[in-house]
């Protein structure tokens, strides 16, 4: 709910408010546009790769967060295109093909998904069950994790100019990119406690519904606009954000665990 229905929007409406108005006498109207459409670009992609660190940094339920997760990914395949197209459209002038948002699901979602899919029937079949949980998968950990910190690297050293060359930006961008994170979090965490669910169902359900998927946000923004463009610049800094914002939210989640059932406060 919080992912498709609140996020998306409520970050379009941050981005207008924020980048039209309030900063409208530090950022042209040109610029503004790029940074709405970065916003949302950023906002409709949700996490699915940082949220199982930010799971296991609060204690929650690893099952439950691989199914979200999980859900999340068959819903990119579908919502994120037109979710995109919509909300750019409606809040600025910019020109978003949608061929292009279906290319960049395709090669982005679709074509790793199904070479993840493939690979793991491949290796069931081949190796079996065993092999496949005990052996490969914890091999497989670590280079995981590897191929993130590079994908970082390798955004942040592209990006290096566009970053340095705009100080003043970053701060302001970095401003309702951290208000979104907060708010929607603060969101997904209430209706948990208002639903009565555990807290280990509560914490990774709070942080799915703030956290960004942020390497597709990048591509897609680079692929639509370029990559010194504003949007662009923009999904990189909500990556700068993401990571000190959510873990102050692991934080919170972590000391108001006692909201919630003992039992289910505990690993």
């Amino acid at each position: 709910f919080v992912n498709w229905i609140v996020k998306p929007f409520s970050m379009a409406l941050l981005g207008y408010i924020f980048f039209r108005l309030i900063f409208s006498p530090w950022i042209s109207p040109d610029e503004a546009e790029q940074y709405i459409a970065g916003s949302i670009i950023l906002a409709a992609a949700p996490c699915t790769a940082m949220v199982f660190v930010w799971s296991y940094l609060t204690d929650g339920d690893p099952g439950y967060t691989l199914v979200q997760v999980s859900v999340n990914d068959l819903l990119m395949l579908v919502l994120f295109a037109p979710i995109v197209k919509f909300l750019v459209a409606g809040a600025s002038s910019l020109i978003v093909p949608f061929s292009v948002l279906f290319t960049s699901v395709v090669v982005f979602i679709v074509i790793p998904l199904g070479a993840g899919v493939l690979t793991r029937l491949w290796l069931l079949k081949t190796k079996g069950g065993d092999w496949f949980n005990n052996t490969f998968l914890p091999t497989l950990h670590p280079v995981a994790i590897s191929a993130l910190l590079a994908t970082l690297v390798l955004i942040f050293a592209f990006q290096a100019d566009n970053i340095t060359g705009r100080l003043f930006h970053v701060l302001l961008i970095a401003i309702p990119i951290t208000i979104q994170v907060y708010f929607n979090s603060s969101l997904a965490y209430g209706l948990m406690k208002w639903l009565k669910l555990p807290y280990n169902i509560a914490a990774p359900g709070a942080l799915i519904g703030a956290s960004n998927f942020f390497e597709l946000a990048v591509a897609v923004a680079i692929t639509l606009f370029g990559p010194e463009s504003g949007a662009a610049l923009v999904c990189v800094v909500g990556v700068l954000v993401e990571v000190p914002v959510m873990l102050s939210v692991c934080s919170v989640c972590n000391r108001t665990r006692h909201w919630f059932p003992i039992k289910f406060a505990v690993r």
